[in-house]
């Protein structure tokens, strides 16, 4: 049982994100035979409720505060500094002195960082081996948001991906291993920093099926008469901001000239205020729901209309594992190992989902023979273990442990 330090950039718990869904899973994965240091944040006041869940993972846990509203303004340093603005957004000193103190008294074995931003805790990896989960190119996300923002933010956007992409370089170069969550983004990193090929590699998100399963007996959300299309994901995350707008603004109209009983549920925590204006009576915000299954058991489609989208989203392998046919925009569908037009349907342009939406209403067995082959492709290709398998082969070779002392 080896000494792992741990450092997240969010409370891994409750799964109820992306980002969260894999570092939880990968802290579960972890725990189970080594002893965990977990350093990270709460940014959340709704989440101090899972503290003692954490806790029950780890043989020790320090957990600082973030504020939002000040960590932003406190990251406008980056402009004089010239780093990027993610770096002083995750800066703590309570957090550097506890990582620091723990490495030099307990001979820390090995360190798996999750996202490129707590990466500076761990500034000489050439003594402590460390493992980065960047998930995501991050700087590629920066970028592709630039075009879609008008001036300042347009320019502090690119100015961030451009930055955010040298750092990025440099932690894989330290790193004893780096990972992404798909194929496509680790060829994407590659493409923007080919130093790096022999250092990254993917590792894919995987979904409890167990869990996220039809057969559990749960009780419907929906009026009786109405026709639920559902999209879940966290509201305050920008791409899903956009996409839900769009599609109501571009889709939704379309749909209801033939289908009045529509009702388009947006189901997912913190809804921003361009989220809940779109409310209406065919339009349901919920905000945070207790658990999101009953909403995707019953949904006669699940939409995914991100234009903007890096990596795998886990919101399609939750509603491929509750057998219920999806419709996704390419960008996010290119990313999960699926069959299009097997088990789900990719759509571009608005006619394209008004006619993939509109094709599943209508052929109620077409649509339950798609959601049957979305869930024999998650559980044929997407186990946790089997995929996070590949960390227990890098975390710990030969000469890795740490020198007693060694700096963090």
């Amino acid at each position: 049982m080896a000494k792992i330090l741990y450092l997240v950039h969010r409370l891994p718990y409750p799964p109820n994100k992306g980002d969260k869904v894999r570092s939880f899973h990968l802290l579960k994965h972890l725990a189970k035979d080594h002893r965990i240091y977990l350093g990270t944040f709460i940014d959340d006041p709704e989440d101090e409720a899972y503290l003692d869940t954490v806790r029950g993972y780890c043989a020790d846990a320090y957990v600082a505060k973030l504020n939002p509203l000040l960590a932003k303004a406190k990251s406008l340093v980056g402009l004089l500094s010239g780093e990027p603005l993610t770096l002083p957004y995750y800066r703590d000193p309570g957090l550097a002195g506890w990582v620091r103190r723990t490495v030099e008294t307990l001979t820390v074995d090995a360190a798996v960082v999750f996202c490129s931003a707590m990466a500076p805790y761990i500034p000489d990896m050439s003594r402590l081996r460390t493992l980065v989960d960047f998930v995501d190119v991050d700087s590629a996300k920066w970028t592709q948001y630039a075009p879609n923002h008008r001036w300042p933010m347009s320019w502090l956007y690119r100015r961030e991906g451009e930055r955010l992409l040298e750092f990025e370089r440099s932690v894989a170069r330290r790193a004893a291993r780096s990972f992404f969550v798909t194929e496509n983004e680790t060829a994407l990193f590659v493409s923007r920093a080919p130093e790096c090929v022999d250092k990254v590699e993917a590792i894919c998100n995987g979904v409890d099926a167990d869990f996220f399963s039809p057969e559990h007996d749960l009780e419907s959300p929906y009026a009786p008469g109405e026709i639920p299309l559902v999209f879940t994901g966290a509201m305050d995350y920008w791409p899903n901001i956009d996409g839900v707008s769009w599609f109501a603004r571009e889709v939704l109209p379309t749909l209801l000239k033939r289908s009045p009983q529509l009702r388009f549920y947006i189901v997912g925590r913190s809804p921003a205020p361009a989220v809940t204006a779109l409310a209406d009576e065919h339009v349901v915000v919920t905000g945070t729901v207790p658990d999101i299954r009953p909403y995707l058991r019953y949904a006669r489609v699940v939409v995914a209309p991100l234009r903007v989208a890096r990596g795998i989203q886990n919101k399609i392998l939750e509603a491929m594992a509750m057998a219920v046919p999806v419709v996704a925009a390419a960008e996010c569908a290119g990313a999960v190992d699926a069959v299009p037009g097997k088990d789900l349907l990719t759509a571009g342009a608005p006619e394209e989902f008004v006619c993939h939406v509109e094709r599943l209403l209508d052929d109620a067995a077409e649509a339950e023979v798609m959601g049957r082959a979305a869930r024999r492709r998650v559980l044929e290709r997407y186990s946790w273990d089997a995929h996070l398998a590949r960390i227990d082969d890098l975390l710990l070779q030969e000469g890795s442990a740490n020198p007693a002392g060694a700096a963090a």
